[in-house]
């Protein structure tokens, strides 16, 4: 999960790689969160131990995040492993060397190398990497994943000032698989323009409704993309976008 030069997301890419095999350690003792989730952090390696203080401590901020989005109907026992080898990330996480951490329907995965994040950046991929988490058993396997990165950046990452008519065309363009798969500015681009269509759908039309949009888009025997935009916005994908341009003109 990436995004372009000089974001906090930066730390999702280009993580080192673990030199030499880690340490396994133990897993943590369940914590209780605020709202009464509990969560295991397993570090698989000595040097993770300092990650995993840092991520038991934006737990709470990470879990209400979640909830204010998507509502309290989601896991309440958390599971984050933290990798001391590419290896062990390969086998757990079944990411590349470029991804900071993924989900899946049993855990959250940090890669090597993530202990190097700087807290801003751990916070944006903890939130983002706990909506697909709570998000897991709504989504389907061939969801678009333009709207469930997106909606995942829209959860994680801070709002900023829309970028202006200089980069609007650039940035109203629904990105590929395709993009969200190369390594380098292309996947961060991709990354870009799925949040910034997700933060318009959300400021137009209320986060409520980008729900509705990921429920309808994403869900089990969802409709084609086209179909669930012109259902719950009430306009076709055409006019969405040439809305969604303006917008970010500003």
């Amino acid at each position: 999960m990436v995004s372009g030069p000089g974001t906090p997301e930066q730390a999702r890419q280009t993580l080192p790689s673990s030199p030499v095999p880690s340490v396994p350690t133990a897993a943590s003792e369940p914590l209780t969160l605020a709202d009464g989730r509990t969560a295991e952090i397993t570090a698989l390696g000595a040097r993770e131990s300092g990650l995993a203080s840092r991520i038991a401590a934006e737990l709470d901020g990470a879990a209400d995040a979640v909830t204010a989005f998507w509502g309290d109907d989601w896991p309440r026992h958390l599971v984050i492993v933290l990798t001391g080898t590419d290896e062990q990330f390969r086998t757990l996480g079944v990411g590349g060397p470029d991804i900071a951490a993924t989900t899946t329907a049993e855990r959250t995965v940090f890669a090597p190398g993530a202990a190097d994040m700087t807290d801003t950046s751990l916070r944006i991929v903890l939130r983002h990497e706990l909506f697909h988490y709570a998000a897991r058993s709504a989504t389907a396997a061939d969801a678009p994943r333009w709207l469930t990165e997106g909606v995942a950046d829209y959860v994680g990452r801070p709002a900023t000032a829309v970028p202006g008519p200089a980069r609007a065309a650039e940035l109203a363009v629904l990105p590929t698989d395709a993009d969200l798969d190369t390594e380098g500015p292309t996947r961060s681009l991709g990354y870009d323009r799925a949040w910034w269509f997700s933060r318009f759908v959300a400021d137009r039309y209320g986060p409520a409704t980008l729900r509705e949009l990921y429920l309808a888009a994403c869900g089990v025997g969802h409709p084609d993309a086209d179909t669930a935009i012109r259902t719950v916005l009430g306009a076709d994908t055409r006019q969405v976008l040439s809305a969604w341009r303006a917008w970010l003109a500003g």
